[in-house]
């Protein structure tokens, strides 16, 4: 595994942005080179801790997936190596098995979340409304139930360090437009359907995703970002679901909710965390496990 890379320096382009993991780069005005580090983020706060060689299976994780579902909406791969963007020997080295060299798109403004379970946040807003993001549910579910049927329930995209903010399909018909609003709904959950059911074979249940997509020069809706990682999913061992189910607790996971978990337990001078930074200092044992976890995803699902 390779050492940890918290933050990229790739002083050969021009920075664009540096997001909660991905540093990214401009490389022409038409392309992107996307570093993923070994940053983790939860509750939105960004670790002082990196994850040692996250970014590497993270980036692994979504080119498996990109090339799994590429039958169902173009992705901006662009098919070049990454490291012929940079030149120096050691520019190359870091960003080595890490990075994609991405079509640089329009993006929208909107988290296309599609949840075949209940979890997170959908579970807590269902328990008050019966409903998730004005999608209504049946009846008598429980944490972690499947869903009839898996739902579409988009996010408007927060600013760096805000909370994203669930929003209604009309929500985003308002931003979007009715046309483009219907398409990446259907799009979506025929990404989400086709994933979960290969994870089933890998014994995974993928409890709920999120997708982001942009436009091309022709205006065209394609893939964009990072895609089924353990970043923006929720990956269940099949094994571990159905105990965890009937006791009414959260099933064990291959993302990042054994960061979030032990955050809120944590206590500060007595007092829980306030979910605002700085973050507490991340323990080795929290680090060890979480990558640990995310290593054990992309190993079942390409075994």
């Amino acid at each position: 595994m390779t050492s940890a890379l918290h933050t990229s320096s790739i002083s050969s382009l021009p920075l664009l942005a540096r997001g909660k993991v991905r540093d990214n780069y401009a490389v022409g005005d038409d392309r992107i080179l996307m570093v993923a580090s070994d940053r983790i983020s939860a509750f939105d706060v960004i670790m002082g801790e990196p994850i040692p060689g996250k970014g590497v299976l993270l980036t692994q994780m979504a080119l498996f997936w990109f090339d799994k579902l590429g039958g169902i909406c173009p992705n901006h791969l662009t098919g070049d190596a990454p490291e012929s963007a940079v030149s120096s020997a050691e520019e190359k080295a870091q960003i080595q098995g890490r990075s994609m060299l991405v079509k640089r798109l329009k993006p929208i403004a909107i988290e296309a979340v599609v949840r075949g379970y209940l979890a997170g946040s959908g579970w807590k807003e269902y328990q008050e409304s019966q409903s998730v993001c004005g999608v209504p549910l049946p009846a008598g579910l429980s944490n972690a139930a499947r869903l009839p049927e898996p739902i579409y329930t988009p996010a408007a995209k927060a600013e760096m360090g805000e909370h994203d903010e669930n929003i209604s399909f009309e929500k985003t018909v308002e931003i979007v437009g009715p046309e483009l609003a219907n398409q990446i709904r259907e799009i979506s959950i025929a990404l989400y359907k086709k994933a979960a059911e290969f994870a089933q074979t890998k014994g995974m249940i993928i409890a709920d995703t999120k997708f982001e997509f942009g436009l091309d020069a022709d205006g065209t809706l394609t893939l964009m970002d990072e895609v089924l990682t353990p970043d923006s999913s929720r990956y269940w061992p099949i094994e571990g679901y159905e105990a965890a189910f009937r006791a009414g607790d959260n099933p064990p996971s291959y993302d990042k909710q054994f960061v979030r978990d032990w955050l809120e337990q944590v206590r500060i001078n007595g007092q829980p965390w306030g979910k605002t930074p700085p973050a507490p200092r991340l323990p080795r044992e929290v680090i060890d496990n979480t990558a640990a976890k995310y290593r054990e995803a992309l190993e079942r699902l390409q075994g």
